[in-house]
């Protein structure tokens, strides 16, 4: 009978936490920051669309987290006042 090896349960790390991940953001933001130098005055303009895209992306990132147990109540099946 064959030996098998046990299956590790610890999961790989995120993309931008390996070696590769890591110099991508590094070459990204040095990139960034020169054209930003270079091209300040069109930054700028592009500045209040950027702000109105920022507000469909912030709700559609940040309401992970507001799943309500009972199919979408209001309140917790235990905080329900009983009576």
């Amino acid at each position: 009978m064959a030996r098998t090896r046990p299956v590790s349960t610890e999961s790989a790390p995120s993309w931008w936490r390996t070696r590769t991940g890591v110099a991508a953001i590094g070459f990204a933001m040095v990139g960034t920051f020169y054209v930003l130098r270079e091209h300040w005055g069109h930054s700028l303009g592009a500045l209040p669309y950027l702000l109105i895209l920022a507000c469909p992306l912030m709700h559609l990132f940040m309401h992970h987290g507001h799943r309500h147990p009972g199919g979408g109540s209001d309140t917790a099946p235990d905080t329900q006042p009983k009576g």
